[in-house]
């Protein structure tokens, strides 16, 4: 596939030098001896022309004409056309210039019209031979079509696939960050102390977001710093009432896709430390093993919030969440959401055994 890409003119000269050297090595006389390869070569390729237009007229016409714009009689007309037409050439050549190179007397029956007209011979004597080698053509130009429609179709599912990634994260990061905004904004109203502190962890967040998030995978480190950050932001917009248990258990470094853990502690926190939750817990874990990675996060919900996917924010952020997912781990991953009365359960586990990035 790549030689033809490269050199399709020298592809195509050399599958007629192939046939040219089967018909060469295959050709006798017909009380079985074996003529000069000088003359198996000239008369051999004179009998190549025909093969050769035959199957370029149906693998470049009628083939064409019949399968991609639906011309079916003018597809069959030129079929039987070109099929005669070769077959006629191949006869003329055969007669006129190969038998007589051989010494055989011309015969005087084998006019122009008599070898036009004699349809069962040239039917049964050159239709079938010539048009196996043109079918042969045919299927090897069919099959490097269905190739080259194969890796096209391969590279734009992946370039769907990274662009559905990067829409993905666009609806993510604007939303987080409009929340943190808010937040220091409430901040510098109070001339806080900590506000100085806030837009030091908010330029970290920003820095991971928009400069080391361009690669599929980032290693777990970085995003455990990214989701600390994260935590110490939040935790200045309230009092001792809030509770976050964040336990980490990590065997070994490894690479994840960035953002997605990161969207659902800011799910926790949208719905978990709201004003109308009383004394909100947020409970974290995050394992890692030879196996595999496992990320548990709770929070606490209000009874009459405690349906979180059905709300617009929670339904939408986990559908993009379980979108990604999808298309960067594929089976390789679970997902579970667990509604309980006062609490939202969120369990991601990724099998770290299918996946070459990690």
């Amino acid at each position: 596939m790549q030689f033809h890409k490269k050199h399709r003119w020298l592809s195509h000269v050399a599958y007629w030098l192939v046939v040219l050297l089967v018909a060469i090595s295959s050709s006798k006389y017909s009380d079985g001896k074996r003529a000069s390869y000088s003359f198996e070569l000239i008369t051999d390729s004179l009998y190549e022309l025909p093969e050769i237009a035959a199957a370029y007229l149906l693998t470049y016409l009628v083939i064409p004409l019949f399968f991609y714009h639906k011309r079916y009689v003018s597809a069959v007309v030129t079929f039987l056309v070109s099929a005669y037409v070769t077959c006629v050439a191949a006869r003329i050549i055969i007669v006129k210039i190969c038998e007589p190179l051989a010494g055989i007397a011309p015969k005087a029956f084998e006019t122009y019209s008599e070898i036009s007209t004699d349809i069962l011979k040239l039917l049964y004597v050159y239709f079938f031979q010539i048009f196996s080698v043109a079918f042969v053509f045919m299927c090897l130009k069919v099959l490097k079509d269905q190739l080259d429609i194969q890796k096209r179709t391969l590279t734009l599912e992946k370039e769907k696939a990274e662009t559905e990634l990067k829409l993905l994260k666009t609806q993510l990061n604007p939303h987080f960050l409009f929340n943190t905004l808010n937040n220091i904004y409430s901040l510098s109203f109070t001339s806080s102390p900590v506000t100085s502190e806030s837009i030091a962890r908010l330029a970290d967040i920003l820095d991971h977001i928009l400069y080391r998030c361009d690669a599929p995978f980032v290693p777990l480190s970085a995003e455990i710093a990214l989701i600390k950050n994260y935590i110490e932001l939040e935790k200045l917009r309230y009092d001792k009432r809030l509770t976050i248990n964040f336990d980490t258990n990590i065997n070994q470094e490894i690479v994840i896709a960035p953002l997605i853990l990161l969207s659902l502690v800011e799910n926790a926190f949208k719905h978990g430390a709201s004003d109308d939750t009383g004394a909100p817990v947020i409970d974290i874990d995050l394992r890692v093993n030879e196996q595999s990675f496992i990320f548990n996060i709770s929070n606490t919900v209000a009874k009459q919030d405690n349906n979180i996917e059905q709300l617009p924010g929670g339904r939408i952020g986990l559908n993009n969440l379980r979108k990604q997912l999808d298309l960067i781990y594929g089976d390789a991953y679970t997902f579970d959401v667990v509604r309980r009365n006062t609490s939202f359960e969120v369990s991601l586990t990724i099998d770290l055994k299918d996946q070459n990035g990690l």
